[in-house]
């Protein structure tokens, strides 16, 4: 049975360039539309965050405000109801290694700029995934935590690699997003990836070998499927 590790930012906010605190978490769409193709596929799925704390869904992620129809979020709220026991259970990133998955998968939400970005632990196991040759995804924000990946000297082994993730475009979408202390498209081109876009609030997916990336949450879909889908071919 394939294992995959679903790693949840643990941080329910993100801190903005005034030092003001916007209210944030794991996107709900990001989560649920992933881990429900990954459990039709028959995936063993162990979720996890940064010393196991309970993962906070991100309320914009609700509502239509933050873009989502009324009958999808009625759908993910429900869906996120079922699977609070998983939530509130979830296991300590820190303590795993890539050695025990198959597949490594993060979803997004503004609570990776602030958590993950900067977690040292799970830039080991990113690290490790990607030398393994084992699948490795990350989708909209959760990129932000192939920072954690580089080095003093500014050097990290994903520099080079294909990825995309969400926009400056799509981050300004939202009023709070002018107030970014950084954006992360900028921050994915400085550390060396080679990073693109699609047009903004499209699905748009980018395979670089075992590395899948997705830019926004209208990516969960197309993003978890290839993934499954490329396993199955290999």
């Amino acid at each position: 049975m394939t294992k995959i590790l679903i790693a949840l930012t643990a941080a329910d906010h993100w801190t903005l360039k005034d030092g003001t605190e916007h209210p944030t978490g794991f996107w709900a769409e990001e989560f649920v539309v992933p881990h429900d193709i990954f459990s039709d596929a028959g995936y063993e799925i162990t979720i996890a965050t940064p010393g196991g704390k309970t993962p906070v869904v991100d309320q914009l992620s609700l509502k239509v405000s933050g873009g989502v129809l009324p009958s999808t979020a009625k759908k993910m709220k429900e869906r996120l109801e079922e699977l609070k026991p998983a939530l509130e259970n979830s296991a300590d990133l820190h303590e795993f290694s890539a050695d025990d998955f198959d597949v490594v998968f993060y979803p997004g939400g503004h609570g990776p700029m602030e958590d993950l970005s900067v977690d040292k632990a799970s830039g080991k196991i990113l690290i490790d995934q990607l030398a393994s040759g084992g699948q490795l995804g990350l989708l909209c924000h959760s990129p932000a935590a192939l920072l954690a990946t580089v080095d003093e000297q500014g050097n990290t082994p994903f520099a080079g690699r294909k990825v995309t993730g969400l926009s400056n475009v799509e981050e300004r979408i939202n009023p709070f997003g002018w107030k970014a202390k950084w954006y992360l498209e900028d921050k994915l081109k400085e550390a060396g990836l080679s990073y693109s876009k699609g047009f903004p609030l499209r699905s748009n997916v980018v395979q670089d070998g075992n590395l899948y990336t997705g830019q926004n949450p209208q990516s969960s879909k197309e993003l978890a499927e290839l993934m499954v889908a490329t396993r199955n071919l290999g």
